[in-house]
């Protein structure tokens, strides 16, 4: 699938927000342009681990950051489909004291990683 996303060309409201890294989503982009295609939850009743992967001294933020299923924040995702092009996302919603936000990512294969825990 990510490979798939990886061949789009077209161009699209949602690869111009440049979702590299994790990111809010940004007011231009709606929520309705996407549908949920997959999860990458293993156990929705489990609870989740909040462990990052970050070998190579990379965060959260940074595009090259690799995309560890198993691993915090995309073991708590959702795969979207962008409805107009094809492409897809990793969202997940951040939790904070007093807020909740929404974050997307887009699922590139170069940064896919098989890590175990």
């Amino acid at each position: 699938m990510a490979e798939q996303s990886a061949a789009v060309t077209q161009s699209c409201s949602c690869s111009d927000a440049q979702a590299l890294a994790w990111r809010q989503i940004p007011l231009t982009l709606e929520l309705d342009q996407f549908e949920e295609v997959g999860t990458l939850v293993a156990d929705p009743y489990a609870e989740p681990a909040f462990k990052e992967y970050h070998p190579a001294g990379t965060r959260l933020q940074s595009d090259d950051a690799p995309i560890a299923p198993r691993y915090y924040p995309a073991n708590l995702s959702q795969v979207l489909r962008c409805v107009k092009c094809s492409r897809l996302y990793l969202r997940y919603t951040e939790g904070g004291g007093y807020f909740t936000e929404v974050r997307l990512r887009a699922l590139r294969p170069q940064l896919l990683v098989d890590a175990p825990l």
